[in-house]
């Protein structure tokens, strides 16, 4: 039994893996607290708010980042539309949040201020339930979950792919920001929601909550990791990559491919969605922006930065790129989409395979 366990475990990693993640592990959940509470402002270790707020949103931005590789690095499926999945996640966390305020709001009413000042009289149908914690965890793996599969029946039934699966996932993005854009909807129009007072009972804006937020999200990483490692190292996953290389010689194979790609093309979106529910407490704000075609082609471009098909590649670009626009959008903000799309030019014509894929063939030589 034991002997089975480890075999399994060695599987996922090596010795140098696991130690890596251990590594993580004890700088999310000791090193970090340790270095925010207990160290004064003025020390040369300590970490500030603004840091852990900052990089608990770059490890959310991971996660999308680990989804986005399992669908296109492993399975072959260029997503243009995974900045949805991630939205649809943070507006079903947005609406416990919402409804969590209470009657702390600008005109003190049970309903959202965005409804009062739309002389909204009730909450409409889909809000209700949403001021119970588990109601909006479930809405934020079954409304992307179940959004991911009915598109990804159609669409791989009819043997979508290629170029124009990503057309229509950008198309089907693009339709739903500029539905979400409407007062009438019901989900904030423009401003979307914003301004939370807490969360599981909890004040939001305490050092405290922040903590357990950012160690939730290193949580919710390491067990994305590792339910990604599982996957693409299974007999699941070599037929995934199978499909990816030569999905006509799979299906002569007796294989089914629309049941595998349906499976990880919806596990990828209800990941993406569980990141942007951890997303949307630490920034405080949600709108339809974030559906925007081009977040969206960002988040491609992260997992291209740093190498698709390698998982440590997606959170290796996830972090570069996030990090360097954190500093760009500071030091030079006149420059930063000059930079990005710098980026993507160099990465396309030098790096192919990624950081992860020029380490590696530097490691070769």
């Amino acid at each position: 039994m034991s002997r089975g366990i480890g075999r399994s475990l060695s599987q996922l990693y090596g010795r140098q893996g696991w130690a890596l993640l251990a590594l993580f592990a004890m700088t999310i959940f000791i090193v970090f607290p340790v270095a925010n509470f207990a160290l004064p402002a003025d020390s040369l270790f300590h970490i500030s708010d603004y840091s852990v707020a900052l990089i608990g949103k770059i490890m959310c931005f991971a996660i999308v980042a680990l989804a986005m590789d399992l669908v296109w690095g492993y399975a072959g499926i260029l997503s243009l539309g995974h900045g949805l999945f991630f939205a649809l996640g943070g507006y079903a966390m947005g609406m416990y949040l919402m409804r969590s305020i209470g009657r702390e709001g600008v005109y003190q009413s049970d309903l959202p201020d965005f409804m009062v000042f739309l002389d909204w009289k009730e909450y409409p149908w889909y809000w209700y339930g949403s001021d119970h914690f588990w109601v909006a965890a479930l809405l934020v793996v079954l409304v992307p979950g179940v959004l991911a599969f009915v598109f990804g029946y159609f669409a791989f039934r009819s043997r979508i792919k290629g170029v124009y699966f990503s057309i229509i996932t950008q198309a089907l993005t693009f339709a739903f920001m500029l539905l979400f854009f409407r007062n009438n909807t019901g989900f904030g129009g423009n401003n979307g929601f914003t301004d939370f007072k807490r969360i599981l009972g909890f004040a939001i804006a305490t050092p405290e909550t922040r903590m357990a937020l950012f160690a939730t999200t290193g949580l919710a990483l390491i067990a994305t990791l590792l339910l990604a490692r599982y996957i693409v190292t299974s007999k699941f996953g070599r037929v995934l990559m199978a499909i990816r290389d030569a999905e006509s010689r799979v299906m002569f194979s007796g294989y089914d491919p629309l049941h595998y790609k349906l499976f990880i093309w919806t596990l990828s979106a209800v990941i993406c969605g569980i990141a942007g529910a951890l997303y949307v407490p630490q920034v405080g704000i949600i709108n339809p922006s974030e559906m925007s075609p081009a977040n969206s082609i960002e988040i491609a471009m992260w997992v291209a930065v740093g190498g698709r098909g390698t998982l440590v590649g997606a959170l290796l670009g996830a972090g570069l790129v996030n990090g360097a626009k954190s500093w760009f959008t500071v030091a030079f903000p006149e420059y930063w989409l000059f930079f990005l799309g710098a980026l993507f030019v160099v990465v396309t014509l030098f790096m192919p395979h990624g950081v992860i894929g020029l380490l590696n063939s530097r490691r070769q030589r």
